[in-house]
Formats: C-alpha cells, sequence, structure tokens
C-alpha cells in the first residue's frame, strides 16, 4: 500500500469533506480515505497497482470539486498558498458588491418605505447580489444535487433561493401569491424578501471572509518551518564557490556559510567556528557553539562567524523537511473524538431539509389564509440559514493544526492527532533512567583529597593521565578539570589497563589511577579511604583512587593514595522540577533501570526528594522493559514511556504513548509517538499539558457547535412562538451562522498563545 496527500478546493463544510471521503473511497483500490476540512488536503491509502493520484483527481473534480497539482516550478505548498489568498481575496471582494447593493436595500425594506415601483427597485439592487455575490452558493449546491448529497451551500441556497423566488414572484406577477383582501377592501401587494435574500448572502460571505482568514492563521506554523530553508545555497564545486538553486544541493558537497545566513540543508562542519540559531527548529533560544565534526541543520541561522560543512542530508531528508512531513501528517489525519462530528455531519444536511420542510408545512397549515404563505417561507428560511453545520466541521481539525504547529514551534513533534487524544488520558509515566533523567554519561561529582594535595591539584594530575584514555570515566576527568580551567601537563609512559584504570607519568609523578580491583592486585593499602569509599557508594558513585606510586619523600617510599574521585551518571538539570510538575498534574511516576537497586535508589532520592516517583524498578533488562510497560498496563494504566536509546524501542512502541527525547537514537524516535527534539525533559511535562489543552479545545468547539445548532434550530422553527411570540429572523439567523464558525476558529488560535 502506499500514501499520498493532495490539496482539495472548493469545499466548505464537513458535509463537503464527507462527500470526498466516501468519493474516494468508491476508487478501486483505495483502502482508506481522510479529507481534512482545515488544511483542504485528501490523504489516500491506495494499491498502487490499481489506481493513481489522476483517478482521485478525476473521481473528486466528478463531484464538483477541485485538485492542486504538483506545479512545473515552485512547491504544492506554494500553489495551495497562492490559491488561498486568492479565495481570500475573490470573498473579499465579493462582499464589497454585495454591502454596496444590500445597504440601500436593507434602507428600503426595513422601514417599509412605499412608493412607486419600489419592488422593481429592490429587486434591481438585490439581481447583482444574487447573480455575482451568491452565484458560487447556487453552482455548489447544483453540483451536489446532481450527485445526490447535500452540504451547507444546499441550505443557504434553497433558504435565499426560496425568498428570492416568492419575492420575484411577487413582484412580477403578484396575483400569483395574494393571499388576501384587508379590511378596507382594498388589495394590498404581498411582502417581498429581497432584503432577506441579499442580507443571508452578505452575512454568509461576512463569516466565510473571516473564516479563510482564519483558516490561514492556524497554518501560520507550517507556513513558518517551511519559510525557514532558503532557496538558494553557496557550494564548493571544484575550486570554484557557485551560487546554486537548494534543490540542485547533493550528499557531499562542500557549503560555505556567512554570518547571518540560513543553512540550507544537513551536514557536518569541516572548518571554521560559531555559533547558530537552532531556536526555530528546537524551542531553544540560546545559540549553539559549533566547530569541526559537529552536526548542523538545514533552516538554522548562522550568527557569528563562517564556516564551511560537508552536506550530509539534502532535500526531503533534511531534519526540517522530515519535521514539516510530520507535522503536516499530524494535521490530517483525524482525532477519534472527531468522529461524532463526521457522523453526525453526514445525516445532518438530509435531516435538516426534513425539518424545514415539516416547519414550512405545520406553519402554513396553522395559520390563516392571510398570514401562513409568508409565515410559513420566513420560518423555513430561517431554520435552513442557522442549521449549517461548518463549525462542527472545523471544531477539531482547526484545534489539531494549531496544537500541532504550536508544538512543533516548541520542539514538541506529534506524529498523529490520536496521539493527541492518547496523551491527555496518560495515568502513568514511566522514565528509563540513563540518558534520560540522567545525562547518559559519567561526571565529576566529588574529589576527596586523602593526603596535603589539594583537590584542584589531584584533578590536574589525574586530568593529565587520563588525556590519552578513551575510556567515558577519563574523558569525564578532563571534562571536569577543563571546566574549572586547571592547567594541564601531558602525560607520559601511559598504559591502559582495562576494566581497571589507568598508569601514566605526570611531571615527576608515577600515577596510578583506577578502581579497587586495580589497587587489590597492586597490594596497595586503602584503609584511610575505606569511610569516604562507603560514604560515595551509599551516594551510588563510581569510585576512582588516584595513587603516586612512589610517595612523596625525597626517598622512595610506598605508594601514596593522594585521593578519591567520585563520579557519576548525573541527573539532568530540569529532571527534578520535571518530576515535581508531571506529579502535580497527578500523574504516576515510575523509573525504569538496568542499575542495582541501590543506584537506582539513590538516583531516585535525588531527583525526587519528596518521593515524586512512585516506583523504583531496578535490574531490569534492556530487551524487559517493554514487558514492565505491559505489567502496567495489565493494571488498567494508561502509560506513557519516556526514553533516548536502541533498547528502549521495544518499550516506547509498547506504551499507549511513547516520547523520546531528540538526544537519543534514531530507532528510538522513529519507534516513539512524540518527539522531543530538544533533550530536555521540561518538553515531557509541555507536551502533556499541550495535549490536554487541545483536547479541552476540541471539547469546547465540538460542544457550541453542537449546542449552537440543538438550540437553534428549534427557535427558527418557531417552537417558542405559541409562548414567547419569538420568531427568529432569517437574517440573525445567518448573523448567527457565520458567528458559529468564526467563533470556534477564534477559540482554536488561542492554542497559539499556549
Amino acid at each position: 500500500m502506499s500514501d499520498v496527500t493532495f490539496p482539495v478546493t472548493g469545499m466548505t463544510c464537513a458535509a463537503c469533506a464527507r462527500t470526498i471521503e466516501r468519493t474516494l473511497q468508491k476508487v478501486p483500490g483505495v483502502q482508506e480515505a481522510s479529507v481534512n476540512l482545515a488544511t483542504n488536503r485528501a490523504t489516500v491509502r491506495f494499491d498502487p497497482s490499481h489506481a493513481d493520484v489522476s483517478d482521485f483527481a478525476k473521481a473528486i473534480r466528478d463531484v464538483g470539486y477541485g485538485v492542486l497539482e504538483q506545479p512545473a516550478e515552485g512547491t504544492v505548498e506554494d500553489l495551495q498558498e497562492k490559491a488561498h489568498q486568492e479565495e481570500y481575496r475573490g470573498l473579499r471582494r465579493k462582499l464589497i458588491v454585495a454591502i454596496v447593493f444590500t445597504v440601500p436595500l436593507l434602507a428600503i425594506a426595513m422601514p417599509h418605505l412605499d412608493f412607486p415601483g419600489v419592488n422593481l427597485v429592490q429587486l434591481a439592487l438585490a439581481l447583482p447580489v444574487v447573480a455575482y455575490c451568491g452565484a458560487q452558493f447556487y453552482r455548489s449546491a447544483w453540483q451536489a444535487i446532481r450527485h445526490r448529497n447535500a452540504d451547507m451551500n444546499t441550505l443557504i441556497a434553497l433558504g435565499t433561493g426560496a425568498a428570492f423566488l416568492y419575492s420575484l414572484v411577487a413582484t412580477i406577477a403578484p396575483r400569483l401569491v395574494m393571499t388576501s383582501v384587508h379590511t378596507d377592501g382594498v388589495s394590498h401587494a404581498p411582502p417581498v424578501y429581497y432584503e432577506v435574500t441579499t442580507a443571508i448572502i452578505t452575512l454568509v460571505l461576512l463569516g466565510r471572509v473571516l473564516e479563510t482568514r482564519a483558516k490561514g492563521r492556524t497554518s501560520a506554523a507550517i507556513k513558518r518551518l517551511i519559510g525557514l530553508q532558503p532557496r538558494m545555497a553557496r557550494v564548493i564545486r571544484g575550486d570554484v564557490e557557485l551560487e546554486i538553486p537548494i534543490a540542485d544541493v547533493v550528499q557531499r558537497d562542500v557549503v560555505v556559510m556567512r554570518p547571518g545566513e540560513r543553512l540550507p540543508v544537513d551536514g557536518e562542519v569541516l572548518e571554521g567556528r560559531s555559533t547558530v540559531d537552532e531556536s526555530m527548529l528546537t524551542g531553544e533560544s540560546l545559540p549553539v557553539e559549533k566547530g569541526p565534526g559537529a552536526a548542523v541543520f538545514g533552516g538554522t541561522v548562522n550568527q557569528t562567524g563562517g564556516f564551511r560543512f560537508r552536506a550530509s542530508r539534502v532535500g526531503r531528508e533534511t531534519a526540517l523537511q522530515q519535521i514539516i512531513k510530520l507535522v503536516q501528517d499530524a494535521q490530517a489525519g483525524r482525532a477519534p473524538v472527531a468522529r461524532l462530528a463526521d457522523v453526525i455531519s453526514f445525516y445532518f444536511t438530509p435531516i435538516v431539509l426534513c425539518l424545514a420542510i415539516a416547519t414550512f408545512v405545520i406553519w402554513f397549515d396553522a395559520l390563516p389564509p392571510g398570514q401562513r404563505l409568508t409565515m410559513a417561507l420566513v420560518n423555513f428560511v430561517a431554520v435552513l440559514i442557522i442549521a449549517c453545520p461548518c463549525a462542527m466541521g472545523l471544531a477539531t481539525p482547526t484545534a489539531i493544526m494549531v496544537g500541532t504547529g504550536r508544538g512543533a514551534e516548541r520542539g514538541i513533534l506529534i506524529k498523529s492527532s490520536e496521539v493527541l487524544e492518547r496523551a491527555q488520558a496518560i495515568t502513568t509515566v514511566v522514565f528509563d533512567k540513563t540518558g534520560t533523567i540522567t545525562t547518559g554519561r559519567p561526571e565529576v561529582t566529588d574529589v576527596i583529597p586523602l593526603g596535603a594535595t589539594s583537590a584542584e591539584e589531584v584533578l590536574a594530575l589525574a586530568a593529565g593521565a587520563e588525556r590519552g584514555s578513551e575510556h567515558p570515566l577519563g574523558a569525564a576527568i578532563v571534562r571536569a578539570a577543563e571546566t574549572q580551567g586547571l592547567k594541564l601537563t601531558d602525560a607520559t609512559n601511559f598504559e591502559a589497563l582495562p576494566g581497571r584504570g589507568i598508569e601514566a607519568t605526570v611531571g615527576s609523578r608515577r600515577l596510578l589511577i583506577g578502581n579497587q580491583r586495580l589497587l587489590a592486585e597492586r597490594e596497595i593499602d586503602t584503609g584511610s579511604a575505606d569511610e569516604s569509599v562507603a560514604r560515595l557508594t551509599w551516594a551510588a558513585r563510581t569510585v576512582m583512587y588516584v595513587v603516586d606510586l612512589e610517595g612523596r619523600g625525597n626517598q622512595r617510599s610506598a605508594p601514596e593514595v593522594l585521593a578519591l574521585i567520585g563520579l557519576a551518571d548525573t541527573p539532568r538539570p530540569e529532571a527534578a522540577r520535571t518530576l515535581r510538575r508531571l506529579k502535580d498534574l497527578g500523574l504516576e511516576l515510575v523509573m525504569l533501570t538496568g542499575d542495582h537497586q541501590a543506584t537506582a535508589d539513590a538516583i531516585a532520592h535525588e531527583v525526587a526528594p519528596r518521593g515524586e516517583i512512585d516506583r523504583v524498578i531496578a535490574g531490569v533488562l534492556p530487551d524487559r522493559k517493554a514487558e514492565q510497560v505491559k505489567k502496567l498496563q495489565a493494571e488498567g494504566k494508561v502509560v506513557a514511556m519516556v526514553g533516548d536509546g536502541i533498547n528502549d524501542a521495544p518499550a516506547l512502541a509498547q506504551a499507549d504513548v511513547g516520547i523520546a527525547i531528540g538526544s537519543g537514537t534514531d530507532v528510538a524516535i522513529e519507534a516513539s509517538d512524540i518527539t522531543l527534539i530538544r533533550a530536555d525533559l521540561g518538553g515531557v511535562v509541555e507536551a502533556m499539558a499541550l495535549s490536554r489543552r487541545t483536547l479541552r479545545v476540541i471539547k469546547q468547539n465540538l460542544f457550541w457547535a453542537f449546542v449552537y445548532n440543538v438550540l437553534g434550530i428549534p427557535i427558527a422553527a418557531g417552537v417558542l412562538y405559541p409562548f414567547t411570540g419569538w420568531l427568529l429572523s432569517p437574517m440573525i439567523a445567518a448573523g448567527a451562522m457565520s458567528l458559529s464558525s468564526v467563533s470556534v476558529l477564534a477559540n482554536s488560535l488561542r492554542l497559539r498563545n499556549a
């Protein structure tokens, strides 16, 4: 099976999207089809041996909608943006024309001005509005009827068309609709409703203009991401520096960067140093230092210096393009909560048509001859107009668009809309320890001198000796010394002792640096250090002994233990704060680790001193982590797994929601549902909070869309009239219908500030 996503034009409501979905599902070879009203995109899963995109485009055009195809130049996104702008300008132009003719028409009709030819004047003012401004509704309604469908345009066309045709007959042949002779014995001309027709079209156009503008803002995050990639790149070909289109950059090209320029593709720095602003990619506000060997990413901004880098990923393989695709896929999907709206919208329009007809029949039958036709017609129109299901179709996709877009801006990539719904239901969060709660690399935590030598001197000696070592513990000692700005002396006579330590000469000292096993082999007395060793071991530190093999007397003496160095995989700086915030959200927290229980408990106490971690599960082999997640799910818990390594991938896939931190492996990121681009645990809290806010907005939108129709239709039908004398004017119904769509969009846009 293959998947393809392409832009669709001409949709105005949920019923349109549903019609296109049903049409695509009938194409041979199609397994699944989904249409998103907010993004105006269709996604199809199909068997390429039975169908292709041209078949889908033909099927969609046959039912009255359009498809944007890949242009010869530029991208589909550019073409879709151009189409969106043209649609907006066209709607605005029609709105202006409608206002110009509707305002004087209302000025005549509302005060009931009466002068010779008044109805002909109203007809002349109404014709441009109906024929030009409202033509799109009538064309779309006709297409829908031809294919035995009904949508929002059907309701608008029937409502305004009925009012206009009645008024036209009353103007040209009034006797055909004359229903009464007044008590003065004079026959009066029947009333006309041109102002109702034009006001409805004007208000619907106003709502459509506001809606189109707001829909453009819901996709602002994607537009910003797409806009990050420059059009041109400067590369070295042979000995010549060339400026070429970004599409022509190939792997292993050497790209030249100058201060202030945006990187065109991903790669690795070859020469030069600079700082790069990666904020739009990771959400991290501080610029990142880059030097030879450092990874750089397309779309980020070079700030201070010039450098050259070798292109490693180009075109759609770059990190930026992968992020854009991930966000687009998430926005194109449909959350389970939206299925109710889909089902209702499918049956909604036919039901409304039946209710409108019933309203007309009841009013026509209940009223005396002098009033029944006009009253029945007005209420018939009001029911059709107020019931337009625009808000229902926009309730879910607009919130998902804004929510996932906002997440991308914050360095949180959500793979699908279903993930958003699952994430807000999480009850338990499981953390892998190494590389997730901790940094994943050892750091020096303690330097304890045991003699006259100071801690700084011991650290400088040890770092000098370890410079020749490739062991992670040795690298940690060197980093600690460099961080403190200590002056290091290069070692001589270096010898690595695998699994135990090293031996080297630094200056005049012959040093042995290693573990307890190494000192036992050399029969070196460690009695003076036992108390400190016990304390460090209890605190889950790895202990390294620093020994001067020749002592410090003028004459050769027994080896002297100079100091102990404690090392540990230290917690991330934000770990304690993150765990506390998650606990405040009412979540159960679990830590998984392969370490011994004592080490695991020590780390748990350090990052969760108030007992935020509910369970510490130690001694878990890498291939058993998924089993632990299964056990929690068997207890009825909805589990999120946070990890970063290859051995976390099965657990990430098993969890209800897998969250991979961006410092992790590609395998872990591929297996996860949410990816945190930054290596920052705080993103877990942000992802949880964003999913909860997005689902809350979706439910608010659906509630108001449903309540609006549930309350609006009976009022328009006149249910309250026998008790209160209230009737709903079709003009007010049109304004309320437009306002409902705009209010749903405005509510979704609040997520941009989340």
